[in-house]
This record gives C-alpha cells, sequence and structure tokens, in this order.
C-alpha cells in the first residue's frame, strides 16, 4: 500500500514507538508500506530528525532514510492549484496526489480541509491503521 508520511508522525513513531505512529513506522521500516516522496519530502525528513532536540543518532537517521528511498517511491509533483492553511505542508498533499498513494497519515488532520484534499484521503495514524486492518482483513494468505 502506498501512503505518504506526514514528518509529524515519523518523528511521533520514533520517540513513542509503541503508539500508532510507532506502528506506522515498523510498517514503513519493514517494508509492508510503501512511502511516496520527492528531494522536498526526504530533505525536511533528514532536517527534523537531525534536530538536537531529539537527539536521533545521525547514522540511525541516514539508514532509516535510506530504506525509504530504497523501498519507497519517488515522485514528480506538481503544484497544487489551492493553498492548504500551512503552505509547508502542500508538498506532502503534492507528493500524495502524484505517487497515486492511498492515504496521507498525518497528526495534523486539521492542515488538510476536506474541501482542499483533492479527494486524498487524509487520517491520523490510528484511523490509518483501522483503514489498513479493514482493507487486508479481507486478503487471502498465499
Amino acid at each position: 500500500m502506498r501512503i505518504v508520511l506526514d514528518t509529524n508522525v515519523l518523528v511521533s513513531g520514533l520517540l513513542s514507538p509503541f503508539g500508532a505512529p510507532g506502528h506506522v513506522v515498523r510498517m514503513v521500516s519493514s517494508g509492508v508500506l510503501t512511502v511516496c516522496y520527492d528531494a522536498r519530502v526526504i530533505q525536511e525528513y533528514r532536517a527534523v530528525l537531525l534536530r538536537r532536540k531529539f537527539s536521533f543518532e545521525k547514522q540511525d537517521v541516514d539508514a532509516l532514510l535510506d530504506q525509504v528511498e530504497a523501498s519507497g517511491m519517488l515522485t514528480a509533483p506538481e503544484p497544487l492549484p489551492k493553498n492548504l492553511p500551512d503552505p509547508d505542508d502542500a508538498v506532502f498533499l503534492e507528493v500524495a496526489l502524484a505517487g497515486g498513494a492511498e492515504c496521507l497519515v498525518t497528526g495534523n488532520i486539521r492542515h488538510y480541509p476536506a474541501r482542499r484534499r483533492h479527494g486524498m484521503l487524509v487520517l491520523p495514524p490510528a484511523g490509518f491503521l483501522e483503514f489498513y486492518r479493514g482493507r487486508t482483513s479481507g486478503e487471502v494468505s498465499r
């Protein structure tokens, strides 16, 4: 399943690995989910994760981002025609639309008003996990 992962979910998942964001990050790390990204997304992930206040080791951040790039889907998005409340969030919606993502996972739902999502499903981590379980519960194991 292709998703876009907002930076706030990535940070929350790494800081608190046992909550819903942590579960989503583990799914990404294990290859269960494919993260759509572009250079701006990777740049933001790196800049935020390397902030001193988080104390993440650079080699761990590099390894995680290398894995995202290796197993993810690089996109070439178009600019959004309508502005979002926080213009810095536009990149995530642009990438989701360009990559054909099934969902944008964010802790800031209010930053993506329904009328400006262009049909993209936007869910918080816990809501995404419910959506994912619902999508996969009917699948037959091979």
